[in-house]
């Protein structure tokens, strides 16, 4: 088990390349103190710029500041969006197709950036993005040590084993995080508990986790790991399976039927009496259900007819 240490102070040089020069110069000079705490930087047309910030929203005025006063934030403006399409696009819409297709593009280590705009659809389905009006930049930063409280919960200490786990949560409560430290400490091994480390297969989907570019991990998901990305999670798992041999499969954002039918569990209790879950599971008698909730947030007793709960953990948003 390690520290808990937040990586990657000030704004990452990826994450400013893409900004237009009226946008950059607003953030560039701020104190690394306070660019080390930004979660997401939101630019919206015609909308005035936020920033994330310690799970709060600031807007930036003209000159730079940080302000509470919408009225007193920089407008974005259209020059601002089409200046930052042509650094995201690289001057070509046909570039990233893929990517606006899926809503975002993942830049090197790890950062994210997310867009809206008018859908264009084939059959239904969307086949990319057109008149882009919005953008959410994503700062990927790793937390060493957030799997720490439930490391003991996962991993049977006797037998050298890694149980069935679901992380469980509302948003915003650090499940990508924890996952991340998980993989990374299960990958490595954890010398705390005498675990030795195995080999674990990620179907990272919407490269949330591992953050590769261009197919390399651009954050520490542990020596061990194979990291599949842009796979969706039923076929990525198969695929896993059957090439990489794991002894630990991990994924992250559980949705679809065949991605284990989910999405319908509205509460953990729900997950824990789903018949078709366990089912599809292949749950076996030892298993984790770790549910985190925000610290102040009282956890939920398990009742007799909604067993097992192995633990409900209180999780602090990082």
């Amino acid at each position: 088990m390690t520290d808990r240490t937040v990586l990657g102070p000030g704004w990452p040089g990826p994450l400013l390349a893409v900004l237009p020069p009226s946008l950059r110069r607003l953030v560039a000079e701020w104190p690394v103190g306070l660019a080390a705490r930004v979660e997401e930087l939101r630019i919206r047309l015609g909308r005035p710029l936020m920033v994330g910030l310690n799970g709060r929203d600031w807007f930036v005025s003209p000159r730079g500041e940080l302000t509470s006063a919408a009225e007193e934030a920089y407008k974005v403006d259209a020059d601002d969006v089409a200046r930052m399409t042509q650094l995201l696009c690289q001057a070509s819409l046909y570039a990233v197709e893929e990517e606006l297709r899926s809503g975002f593009v993942t830049l090197p280590g790890g950062h994210r950036v997310g867009f809206v705009g008018r859908a264009v659809l084939e059959q239904g389905r969307i086949r990319t993005l057109k008149y882009l009006s919005g953008f959410n930049l994503r700062v990927a930063r790793e937390v060493r040590g957030a799997a720490d409280p439930v490391l003991p919960f996962v991993v049977d200490v006797p037998r050298r084993r890694v149980r069935h786990t679901l992380l469980v949560s509302p948003p915003g409560c650090g499940k990508t995080t924890m996952l991340r430290d998980l993989v990374r400490q299960l990958s490595d091994g954890v010398p705390a508990l005498e675990f030795p480390g195995v080999t674990v297969g990620l179907v990272d989907e919407r490269s949330e986790i591992a953050g590769c570019y261009r197919g390399v991990p651009q954050r520490d998901v542990g020596v061990r790991t194979d990291v599949l990305d842009g796979c969706p999670k039923a076929e990525g798992m198969l695929v896993l399976l059957r090439a990489m041999a794991p002894r630990v499969i991990a994924t992250d954002e559980i949705g679809r039927a065949e991605d284990v039918a989910a999405r319908k569990a509205q509460h953990y209790a729900d997950l824990c009496t789903d018949p078709e879950l366990k089912r599809l599971l292949g749950v076996p008698d030892e298993r984790r259900l770790l549910t985190l909730v925000p610290v102040g947030v009282p956890a939920e007793q398990p009742t007799r007819n909604k067993k097992p709960l192995a633990e409900v953990l209180h999780w602090e948003r990082w």
